[in-house]
């Protein structure tokens, strides 16, 4: 018997009910054939004395990996360090989780070096992603 017909939208504005859906349907399909995926959220702050964001980290562990999803630090503290802590403070909440490794993807006019600085390795490359740019996916065993 086949399925009723369904209506495909696109849709600029994210319906969070939608999300959780999508989300949640994956989560339980993978489960069913990779279980003990124990996934996690991860959110990582730096505020300023004002308590505005200044830079962070997006993320989630699930399996034996970290992904980091975004890491930003505004103009004003960028070169002092601010990224390195962010990243390391995830690096130590991956261990705790008891996490084996990390992995995130950047891209060529934003800091591959920064990345290979801290131990991250390149293993995976799309190039003219972005304007001539490459979008590169790196890993780092803990």
């Amino acid at each position: 018997m086949r399925s009723p017909r369904l209506e495909i939208s696109v849709e600029t504005i994210a319906d969070e009910t939608a999300e959780k859906a999508i989300f949640d349907g994956l989560a339980d399909y993978n489960e069913s054939l990779a279980p003990d995926a124990n996934w996690r959220a991860l959110s990582i702050y730096a505020r300023d004395e004002t308590g505005a964001l200044q830079g962070g980290l997006t993320g989630s562990s699930y399996y034996d990996w970290l992904f980091v999803k975004w890491l930003w630090v505004a103009e004003p503290y960028r070169r002092q360090g601010i990224g390195s802590k962010l990243l390391n403070r995830a690096e130590e909440v991956a261990r705790e989780r008891k996490v084996g490794a990390v992995y995130l993807d950047t891209f060529t006019f934003q800091a591959p070096a920064f990345y290979e600085k801290l131990g991250y390795q390149e293993f995976g490359r799309l190039e003219d992603a972005v304007h001539g740019h490459a979008r590169i996916w790196l890993a780092k065993r803990l």
